[in-house]
């Protein structure tokens, strides 16, 4: 199994890409370095579906949840294997990535040694249809659910999250400022897009931080 490696100290984070590009694309790089200088042992992996691209050069639709579902259990099982120093282990990432690793919150599908999940970037609905959220299962979270996401994000704009606040269940969501998907700021607006996604992946670490102390 490959699992790209960055840090080596801190909890280890988990992280899976979204539905359009790989393991090692630039904001999964981008996303990986800011977090490790944050803190986190950040291990990366990739889906079937992703993995079949690159062999095929074609583009396909995600593989279905219980496939997801379970290449997770077996990348946690893998890195547990790898790091059994580690005290806690957190799973997460990017769209697709973070919402699966939200789904392994609940009861049923929690694999013992997560502590929680860290998403940058959730799919709260597909661009365009916001009466299709994927929010249901939050109400069944057991594990605690941190999310950054951007105000502008077309899967969930703040306008629309907003009166929906707050979620069910363990959940905390911190806005990023003029962000879109990948947590990006427009050029107008002055912000700077690595300083933007360094405060996120810092904000994440204080919030693991957090729940270790309340333990």
């Amino acid at each position: 199994m490959d699992i790209l490696f960055n840090g080596e100290q801190g909890p280890v984070l988990v992280l899976a890409h979204g539905s359009g590009a790989p393991a090692d694309s630039v904001p999964m790089e981008r996303l990986a370095t800011a977090l490790a200088a944050a803190g986190f042992r950040v291990r990366r992996f990739e889906f079937p579906f992703m993995a079949q691209r690159r062999t095929t050069g074609k583009r396909r639709p995600p593989d279905r949840p219980p496939v997801l579902l379970q290449v997770w259990r077996e990348v946690i099982e893998e890195v547990g294997r790898r790091e059994p120093d580690a005290d806690h282990l957190w799973i997460g990432g990017r769209s697709l990535g973070g919402r699966t690793a939200s789904m392994l919150l609940t009861p049923e599908q929690r694999p013992e040694p997560v502590s929680g999940a860290l998403v940058f970037g959730y799919p709260f609905h597909p661009p365009r249809r916001p009466e299709q959220w994927r929010t249901d299962h939050f109400a069944e979270l057991e594990r605690p659910l941190w999310i950054a996401h951007g105000e502008r994000d077309p899967f969930g704009k703040r306008s629309e999250l907003e009166p929906r606040m707050p979620f069910p269940g363990p959940v905390h969501l911190e806005w990023v400022a003029d962000g879109d998907h990948e947590l990006m700021p427009t050029r107008r607006s002055g912000l700077d897009p690595e300083r933007v996604l360094a405060t996120a992946a810092e904000s994440a670490r204080a919030f693991v931080k957090a729940t270790e102390t309340d333990r």
